[in-house]
């Protein structure tokens, strides 16, 4: 792939073409300049092997699209991170909490900690604080990121 990409930054704007006709499998718009052929090819030959956007993002894509200012897109862009946020088993979250460091992994189902699985990281927040935290919050995975954030 990197090889691929590589040539194409040799290729001048009749390549170019060329190349777009055997990947895309239709002609180039003949309005785009060199740099944007360049730029869609590379990013298509890198789709093609690594997997192209999800529907969730094409779609946050779409609708920003049609907003009119960066205020509307901030809360669609915070919303679409905040669906990302699921943890991989295996993730493993540090939190250091009264000079201690403190460990969690997502495991199947929930979370553990201390020998201990939790369904949720607000259990965790409460077990290792003694009050009632977001865990998401206080693990720093969501604004505020938990550090001198009252709970």
């Amino acid at each position: 792939m990197e090889d691929e990409i590589a040539h194409l930054r040799s290729l001048d704007l009749l390549s170019l073409h060329a190349r777009w006709q055997s990947v895309v499998g239709r002609p180039a718009p003949e309005h785009l300049p060199k740099h944007l052929l360049f730029g869609i090819l590379a990013y298509r030959i890198q789709a093609d092997a690594l997997g192209d956007l999800d529907a969730a993002t094409v779609q946050l894509l779409k609708r920003a699209a049609t907003v009119r200012s960066l205020s509307e897109v901030l809360p669609l862009v915070s919303a679409q991170d905040q669906r990302k946020q699921a943890m991989v088993p295996g993730t493993v979250l540090t939190r250091e909490w009264n000079g201690q460091l403190h460990r969690v992994m997502a495991v199947e189902g929930g979370f553990a900690f201390e020998g201990k699985t939790f369904d949720s990281l607000s259990g965790i927040a409460f077990a290792i604080t003694g009050t009632n935290w977001n865990g998401p919050r206080f693990f720093g995975l969501r604004a505020g990121n938990g550090k001198g954030v009252q709970p």
